[in-house]
């Protein structure tokens, strides 16, 4: 039994090869996904090995509040100079370097325009000459307080030259300096992993970058000959005290290096679930796929049953097929999984310029998940039919047809009872406190549920769609074979339905999410002109608050209100607060309810928080912002938080604590009977010299800062490209294997008188009709999952369904198109058969 498997598995290459190719489709995203995150974490670990190289050991103060990077930027604390004498005084110290380097150096490059800062810091600090690692090309380092000297990276990419005058943004508004020094590191490089940085004056880059002069964030220190870093940390530690971070140049490498890795195992899960995605789609490819197969080796498996085989030698057989296809398929698919991640971790050291990307490397995971997840989903996929197989009958070897169309009864009844479990799955997590994971199990089960349900439509709706192109008798035919065999159909149209029913949905979720936020905007804010920008890096744009009383002065501005923003610890718990200027104003320009000025040790909480956190208005809080020591702050007001941009409001005093001490928008409320276009001019040229932000009217702000859903619904539509791609080789495959199947068939038709381009006509229209089902389930699925989320986030402001009609619609088109791409070779090859021996064939 064994040695006819393999003889039947290598004499149907072709089949071989288009079983096989979902998966590997399948395990290259896997992979992928572990080859890139591996990389990428051995390159941060070289990044910051090299960065901190000449680093036997860092003193820091305590940062005041601890922050991961998926939290958000942690803002550290400053130290005094005299602790740098303290540390230099401690035996075995051969050199202690008191430095600045903080996120938030802002070049303006020649063309007035702020370099791009997606990924990398942008790092200002104190200039302290040049040592092993930095090097200076042209130029000095800064020796007055408007001198600066830049890395080659900000050079090239500002276009600047030795001489320029240079703006650079800060904590504070625009500065100008003098450009004297331009620096590249060892080995040539421009930058270390893509950082901007600039250097400045040890005075300016104080002021500057943590806003205190006569203060350091970092004591960098070399260990005199024969003293170890591990040795001279704890010297320093039991000198410094309990206040202080004291770590090793190795210790902080492996700290920042797994900061990052926080990051990338997110987005190596995000990877690895649109991986699911395809190979589950896959999974309705291979269902298929050995469904067809099955019913093509029906005498062959019969004749097997007849010579003594029995039933569970048959499912071993089909088993042992659909292993070796798996693991085949996961070799090749791991291999290119390598390429795949080495594709995607050049993409990111493009899109960060001056990033080093480490070699390539074959991660154990890869491998393992790439074998297991191949095998295991070939072997699921194939349980189905092994099953059908083996209940062929031996007397099946002496009979033409032995493959009657089965009842749909048990299919739709189980598809009924999956699709009630799905839906109480998705009722409990988008209405109850099911969470996440229950939502996903849903959305999962309620895929299945449709797909046995498919077949129970399929003939009905494939007819109707078919009468679309009944017009000839190659459309007919076409439409006939489409509806012949509902199972097979519904399996090769599910697959389609599972991408585009995602992507529809994900498109329903998010244009809703847009258009709701943006309808309540503009009910809810009356402030006709907003200051902001769009934020591309881990720091805000920010404005001079010196912009906030010029824009008041200014004829036909009614009120006028900036807010900061950052995070704070409120009785030890993180969250993020809003500060402004004037609570009454900015409540003026969201039309919002009259709110009091806050005193310097007041604030105001929306009433939702209150109740949440069990508080009354007089209640004292105990506060911890970026800087500084903890505040007592009363709560002095409440309101909706429907109506105001934030949950928690300080006053301004408190902004000087702040992490960044710049507002970050401004909202403008105008006289009734002035025009946006009478005040807006006048408002643009008071940000002139804010680069990075500009002035609005409220519509045009609004949009801009809900791009950011656009982006989302296109990600999304690349990486289930992939799934969608899957179930187009789905298509084909059913395509080209009921060719196989039906060779004699369509030798007899030949012989009757049907041409090859009529032949040709009929297999495209089977593909089409097919591939628009597909489509059509994924729309109305999508569709239907989409509302459903929307609806459940009615309570959260998201009350405005709206579907992608000309989405949907494109969709539909593509689908068709996909059809008629996916006839194309077994169209050919039926379009060829040879007459004679087609009906001849068994």
């Amino acid at each position: 039994m064994l040695r006819a498997t393999l003889k039947s598995l290598l004499g149907r290459k072709l089949r071989l090869v288009l079983s096989g190719l979902a998966v590997v489709l399948g395990v290259m995203f896997v992979a992928g996904a572990f080859v890139v995150t591996d990389t990428l974490g051995r390159s941060f670990d070289q990044l910051f090995a090299t960065a901190f190289a000449g680093t036997d050991v860092s003193v820091s103060a305590k940062p005041k509040i601890e922050v991961s990077e998926m939290e958000g930027e942690q803002v550290p604390s400053a130290l005094p100079a005299s602790i740098v004498n303290e540390v230099r005084n401690v035996q075995g110290v051969a050199k202690a370097t008191g430095m600045v380097t903080a996120d938030g150096a802002r070049v303006i490059g020649s063309d007035g325009k702020v370099l791009a800062g997606t990924g990398p810091p942008r790092l200002g600090g104190n200039w302290v000459g040049e040592d092993d690692l930095l090097k200076l090309r042209e130029g000095r380092g800064p020796q007055q307080d408007d001198e600066i000297a830049v890395n080659a990276l900000v050079a090239k990419q500002g276009k600047l030259k030795i001489g320029d005058r240079v703006g650079v943004l800060t904590l504070e508004p625009k500065k100008t300096f003098t450009l004297v020094g331009i620096w590249g590191y060892q080995n040539d490089k421009d930058s270390i992993g893509g950082s901007q940085e600039v250097a400045f004056t040890e005075p300016v880059a104080q002021k500057l970058m943590i806003g205190q002069t006569g203060m350091f964030n970092m004591i960098n220190v070399k260990a005199a000959d024969g003293v170890t870093p591990e040795q001279l940390r704890d010297r320093i530690a039991t000198t410094v005290g309990t206040g202080y971070d004291v770590k090793t140049g190795d210790q902080l490498a492996e700290d920042n290096a797994a900061s990052l890795k926080e990051f990338l195992g997110f987005f190596n899960k995000i990877l690895l679930g649109f991986a699911s995605v395809a190979l589950f789609v896959g999974i309705f490819l291979i269902l298929n796929t050995f469904s067809i197969i099955v019913a093509q080796r029906t005498r062959e498996l019969a004749m097997m049953r007849a010579l003594g085989a029995s039933r569970r030698q048959v499912i071993g057989s089909v088993l042992l097929e659909a292993v070796v296809i798996g693991l085949v398929a996961a070799l090749i698919g791991l291999a290119a999984g390598v390429g795949v991640g080495a594709g995607l971790g050049q993409l990111f050291a493009s899109l960060n310029d001056g990033f080093e990307m480490a070699s390539v490397g074959v991660p154990l995971s890869a491998i393992l998940s790439s074998l297991i997840v191949g095998v295991l989903v070939t072997v699921v996929a194939a349980v189905l039919p092994a099953l059908r197989a083996s209940r062929i009958s031996p007397v099946a070897a002496m009979q033409d047809v032995a493959t009657p169309d089965r009842p749909l009864t048990k299919v739709s009844v189980a598809g009924a009872v999956v699709g009630a479990i799905g839906g109480t799955m998705l009722g409990i997590g988008l209405y109850g406190s099911g969470g996440l994971w229950l939502i996903l199990g849903g959305v999962l089960v309620s895929f299945i549920a449709v797909a046995l349900l498919t077949p129970l439509i399929s003939r009905p709706v494939v007819g109707l769609l078919g009468r679309l192109f009944s017009w000839s008798v190659p459309g007919r035919l076409g439409r006939l074979n489409s509806g012949r065999n509902p199972r097979r159909t519904a399996i090769t149209a599910a697959a389609l339905m599972v991408g585009i029913a995602l992507v529809t949905g994900v498109t329903v979720v998010m244009n809703s999410a847009k258009t709701s936020i943006a309808a309540t905007a503009e009910d809810t804010v009356k402030a006709q002109i907003i200051i902001g920008g769009e934020q591309n890096g881990p720091r805000p744009p920010t404005f001079d608050p010196a912009v906030l009383d010029q824009t008041r002065e200014i004829t036909g501005v009614r009120a006028a209100a900036g807010i900061w923003n950052d995070q704070a610890q409120i009785n030890g718990k993180l969250t993020y607060v809003t500060a402004t200027d004037d609570l009454t104003k900015l409540a003026d320009a969201f039309g919002g309810p009259q709110l009091p000025v806050l005193k310097s040790d007041q604030v105001a909480i929306s009433t939702k928080e209150l109740t949440d956190k069990g508080w009354k208005v007089g209640d004292s809080l105990n506060v911890q912002l970026s800087h500084g020591d903890a505040h007592r702050y009363t709560i002095a007001a409440s309101y909706d938080e429907d109506f105001m941009p934030g949950t928690y409001f300080l006053p301004a005093d408190a902004t000087k604590d702040f992490g960044i001490p710049q507002p970050v928008f401004a909202f403008v409320r105008l006289t009734d009977g002035t025009t946006v276009d009478q005040v807006l001019p006048g408002i643009k040229a008071l940000v002139a010299d804010s680069p990075e932000v500009s002035a609005s009217d409220r519509t045009t702000f609004i949009n801009q800062q809900l791009s950011d859903f656009d982006t989302v619904i296109t990600m999304v539509q690349v990486l289930l490209a992939l799934a969608i791609l899957i179930a187009v080789l789905g298509v084909v495959n059913t395509l080209a294997l009921s060719v196989l199947e039906r060779t004699r068939e369509l030798g007899l038709l030949r012989a009757v008188g049907l041409s090859r381009s009529q032949t040709m006509r009929m297999v495209t229209v089977e593909a089409v009709v097919i591939s628009v089902f597909g489509a059509l389930l994924g729309v109305v699925v999508g569709s239907g999952l989409g509302a459903a989320v929307v609806r459940a986030l009615n309570d959260d402001g998201i009350d405005k369904l709206v579907l992608p009609w000309g989405g949907m619609a494109l969709y539909l088109v593509l689908a068709a198109l996909v059809g008629v791409l996916a006839s194309v070779l077994p169209a050919i090859k039926a379009a060829r058969l040879n007459v004679l021996a087609a009906i001849a064939a068994e």
